[in-house]
């Protein structure tokens, strides 16, 4: 399966206001605070403008309202594993993600059959803390020989100006997040992201 390279991840559909009409194909929300309605009403915005675009919207951790609202795409963490019904979403349709940080978790997410693995953080991150060190571009390298024709997405630290380096390595595709949201002009940026991904 053939991924779009770019995959910003957002907190907010408010962001995927800005970002989709850029050109932006795929793309997570991931949203950590909010919970019932106002969680809800996110995701169904979210879709909405993902299926006005084209795009294909991966919802983060929240697999039953993903399944509940007709989602596409799924991203589970190695700790969402632990509590997620895997044969409702595989029932569902759904198509997942799976984030890895060792061979250990590695292992696990290919038993599973995952429709792309993720590897990070590739550089050190501020998007949260971390138990993980950097995985540094030579792990990109030796996950993409393991996992053959699975998509594998390198996410963390990641940059418009380290994004060649990663592809270099061996990614299919990079994602960005503080990359984008806290730069002075968010849409330049993304701009630039799918030049360099292109």
């Amino acid at each position: 399966m053939k991924l779009p390279r770019f995959y910003p991840i957002f907190d907010s559909a408010a962001w995927l206001e800005r970002a989709l009409p850029l050109g932006v194909k795929l793309v997570q929300l991931r949203i950590k605070e909010a919970d019932g309605a106002d969680l809800r009403a996110e995701m169904r915005r979210a879709l909405v403008l993902a299926r006005l675009h084209g795009a294909a919207l991966v919802v983060n951790d929240h697999w039953q309202l993903a399944i509940e609202e007709g989602a596409d795409w799924l991203h589970l963490g190695q700790e969402d594993l632990d509590t997620a019904d895997l044969p409702a979403i595989r029932r569902a349709g759904l198509r997942l993600g799976i984030s890895t940080h060792d061979r250990a978790e590695l292992d696990r997410a290919l038993a599973l059959a995952p429709d792309y693995i993720a590897l990070g953080p590739v550089y050190p991150t501020i998007l949260k803390q971390m138990k993980w060190h950097e995985q540094g571009l030579a792990r990109v390298t030796e996950w993409k020989r393991l996992i053959g024709d699975i998509p594998l997405i390198a996410i963390g630290g990641m940059s418009v100006e380290r994004a060649p380096g990663a592809f270099a390595a061996g990614a299919d595709v990079v994602s960005a997040v503080t990359d984008i949201t806290l730069n002075t002009d968010p849409e330049g940026r993304i701009r630039d992201w799918l030049r360099v991904c292109a």
